[in-house]
Order: C-alpha cells, then sequence, then structure tokens
C-alpha cells in the first residue's frame, strides 16, 4: 500500500521497511524532533466526557491505559 511519508511526502510502501510510515530513518527522526521541540503537540488532553463517550462506542482504553494530563497554567 503506498502512502506519503508524514515528513517528506514521498510516495511508497513505507510500512512494508523497517521506519514505517516514515521512509528512512532520517524522516523519523526529523518527526521525533519536532515532537521534542514541541512543534508537534497533542491538541488537547483526554477529558471525562471523551472517555465515557469512548466507552458507550466500545473503544475505551485500557484500564490503567496512560492518560494526558492537562497542561499547567
Amino acid at each position: 500500500m503506498n502512502i506519503k511519508c508524514p515528513t517528506c511526502k514521498r510516495i511508497g510502501d513505507w510500512f512494508a521497511g523497517p521506519h514505517g510510515p516514515f521512509c528512512s530513518k532520517r524522516c523519523k527522526m526529523v518527526d521525533l524532533g519536532r515532537w521534542f521541540s514541541e512543534d508537534h503537540v497533542v491538541s488537547e488532553p483526554i477529558s471525562d466526557q471523551d472517555l465515557e463517550q469512548l466507552s458507550q462506542e466500545g473503544k475505551a482504553p485500557a484500564e490503567g491505559a496512560p492518560r494526558e494530563l492537562p497542561e499547567e497554567s
């Protein structure tokens, strides 16, 4: 299945390789660096209401699964 590399946007069967969904180790590390520098962030923490809705849909995270903590002001 051909997909775009999230970093460089080249198209290929990246899940067939060792770095999927990235095309290379370099693109994988560039993406990781963006998370560390907070260029990529999770938009908002999971709320109790979100968890309730997910559990009703049968998609609740496993018991004891890590949760996002709210950002400190």
